[in-house]
């Protein structure tokens, strides 16, 4: 299950009302709310099988193309080797652990030209020469110039729906192909989200939107931390990051609009970044992320000398421990009169990665809403894109 706990005061009904009539009323044009429901995937299954002696999956995709993918990956612990950054050092270091023969290889971009993408794809073509692409898997939106180059060369198609965002596309052919290919149960996945579509949009639960509520009128709290801890939720936090970041970073009218995302992972973090949260500016709001204690691990009953200060946590599980950790932080922040909530997950499987990613693309676009402003589309990347083109086409 996923539980949600809000530790502030909640919008009436009445508040909130008009805000999920609008959400609702973006449900057919806007394609990641249908995702859960598409039903069976069976070319999924004919991939496994074709690619099944491969040992390695290789992503190359940037931004929303591979975020997601990374994120689900992490979280249960599969083997996907992804370039996702224009970055040499990245590049080499996947090509050294990597061959033709024993990779499939996955190439994603919606739009289809990704420079950082497409570039990286021609510089494995360079290292690798191959003389066919039975290998290689294009995953783009329908129409776009790399469905063209696909086809021409004879490598496998998959499409992502023009109305899903790339930011949004994860429980999409650009997520779920390549967590097939790592051995991902795509049906529990899709099951954990259809769970949360039912219950915040069939059943109306209405704790999302009063979370959005709150985050979009708060007065002073314009950044939102969320606080994971599990170390296999670092990667979800990179997601979250780009999904808040890009979906609701906007331009409405002259006046700039946006709640600032930022990631951290406890408890290291604690060490770091939450004694600006608890001493300095109270712009800020906390979600803290955990996973029920597993108890597999023990902290033995040994007394040190000159250490036993640190005896009362022996005898005890260090997921307990952990756990513990990021309740007493969230109490420390709730007597400094900061917002907080907490999301527990029973367990990280492929159910509870699924119900996690969409219920922070339901409650991402019930930020949007709230703000007033247009979740979906991105202009702001796009100035920089062009001048880049014009920069690089000089040279």
């Amino acid at each position: 299950m996923l539980e949600n706990t809000l530790h502030f005061e909640i919008a009436k009904s009445e508040q909130i009302s008009a805000y999920a009539r609008r959400m609702s009323d973006e449900i057919g044009d806007i394609g990641y709310y249908a995702l859960p429901d598409i039903g069976k995937h069976e070319s999924l299954e004919r991939i496994k099988n074709k690619y099944k002696t491969k040992q390695n999956v290789v992503l190359i995709g940037v931004g929303g193309s591979s975020l997601g993918a990374k994120a689900i990956s992490n979280m249960l612990g599969l083997e996907i080797i992804f370039i996702d950054n224009l970055d040499e050092s990245v590049i080499k270091g996947a090509l050294a652990k990597i061959s033709l023969e024993n990779s499939v290889f996955i190439i994603s971009s919606k739009s289809g030209t990704t420079i950082e993408t497409i570039s990286i794809y021609k510089v494995l073509l360079a290292h690798f020469k191959p003389k066919d692409f039975s290998s290689f898997i294009f995953i783009t939106d329908e129409g776009s110039p790399l469905e063209n180059y696909a086809k021409s060369v004879g490598g496998e198609l998959f499409f992502i729906p023009k109305n899903v965002g790339g930011r949004f596309s994860v429980l999409s052919n650009c997520g779920l192909v390549p967590l097939a290919l790592a051995g991902a149960d795509i049906k529990a996945i899709l099951e954990g989200a259809k769970a949360m579509k039912e219950r915040f949009l069939e059943q109306n639960d209405p704790l999302i939107l009063q979370k959005a509520h709150h985050y979009a009128t708060h007065p002073n709290a314009k950044i939102n931390v969320l606080f994971s801890y599990d170390s296999r939720l670092k990667a979800f936090n990179e997601w979250y990051i780009q999904l808040w970041a890009e979906s609701l970073g906007k331009r409405r009218g002259y006046k700039r609009m946006g709640l600032t995302p930022v990631g951290l992972v406890g408890s290291a973090d604690q060490h770091s970044f939450l004694q600006l949260i608890m001493d300095g500016p109270k712009d800020k709001s906390v979600t803290f992320l955990k996973v029920a204690a597993k108890n597999e691990i023990t902290v033995p009953d040994i007394k040190l000398e000159f250490l036993n200060s640190c005896d009362f946590a022996n005898n005890l599980s260090v997921s307990f421990i952990q756990n513990s950790q990021s309740t007493a932080t969230l109490q420390a922040l709730k007597s400094e009169n900061i917002s907080v909530d907490e999301i527990t997950l029973s367990r990280l499987d492929e159910w509870h990665a699924g119900a996690l990613i969409y219920y922070y693309e339901l409650l991402t676009s019930a930020c949007g809403v709230m703000l007033g402003v247009n979740t979906y589309d991105q202009p702001g990347v796009e100035l920089g894109k062009m001048l880049l083109k014009k920069m690089l086409s000089t040279q």
